[in-house]
């Protein structure tokens, strides 16, 4: 596999691919083409997510108010209940997330 190579046309929904899952781990590519989370929705993970965006440009913001910017190349953590969203995701071009979620402190 490669994790540049994503369908044409892509679907309408977020693409999420699992791409490891074992020992408590999951490892998984995200494509996201222009979607954001819903008006009012947090995300609230039992398990901490350590993402890298790999393709594009996007923008998560946090229950305390902080926003962050992400470009190609970015990573963030994210610990077990923090509450957060996507706020943006280019569609030009996708997003091309790599995400490890587990107990990773």
């Amino acid at each position: 596999m490669n994790i540049f190579n994503i369908p044409h046309p892509l679907p309408s929904e977020e693409l999420t691919e699992p791409l490891h899952e074992g020992g408590g781990v999951l490892i998984e590519r995200i494509v996201s083409c222009g979607q954001a989370s819903p008006p009012g929705f947090w995300y609230d993970q039992a398990r901490d997510e350590w993402v890298v965006l790999l393709k594009g440009r996007a923008e998560i913001s946090f229950a305390d108010g902080r926003r962050v910017s992400l470009a190609e190349g970015d990573a963030l953590f994210l610990a077990a209940h923090e509450k957060h969203r996507v706020e943006f995701t280019s569609s030009s071009p996708p997003c091309v997330w790599l995400a490890v979620h587990g107990k990773l402190k």
